[in-house]
């Protein structure tokens, strides 16, 4: 029984550092973004920047979403943090009811969306797959 048991435990170990490593790689995408727009002094490119981030995650979420290794809860986990991050977009941009973020509050803005997408990350569970995926186009689309 002893044999049976650490093969399983060291393979369970493995996974959870797998999902840990790709959930640290949406965090880091995050960040460098976060980085970049505070080391930016004018508002117009930080909110370039913000936006391409943003259309970025966008995109590498509909591509993993439409991936046929993802399951139902994977695609409702992506729709949740899909809405996270329009609102966001949307919060920046002044869109559907959101008020418009002021040029003076961006770097304060941008801390904001790498809390609310840390936040996400750990209400929203998906796969070690669609994770893993997610990073990796992220990593091509870059």
């Amino acid at each position: 029984m002893f044999r049976r048991l650490v093969p399983g435990f060291i393979v369970m170990m493995f996974v959870l550092v797998q999902v840990g490593q790709a959930q640290d790689g949406v965090r880091k995408y995050f960040s460098d973004t976060a980085a970049e727009v505070k080391a930016t002094d004018d508002p117009a490119q930080k909110r370039e920047i913000l936006t391409n981030s943003f259309q970025t995650m966008s995109e590498a979420l509909d591509r993993v979403q439409g991936s046929p290794l993802i399951s139902k809860d994977d695609r409702a986990g992506i729709d949740r943090l899909k809405a996270v991050l329009q609102d966001n977009q949307d919060e920046l941009a002044g869109l559907n009811g959101f008020e418009r973020v002021p040029d003076a509050q961006i770097n304060s803005f941008t801390d904001y969306v790498v809390q609310s997408m840390e936040q996400a990350d750990q209400q929203i569970t998906i796969s070690l797959v669609a994770a893993l995926l997610i990073i990796i186009i992220i990593i091509l689309l870059v």
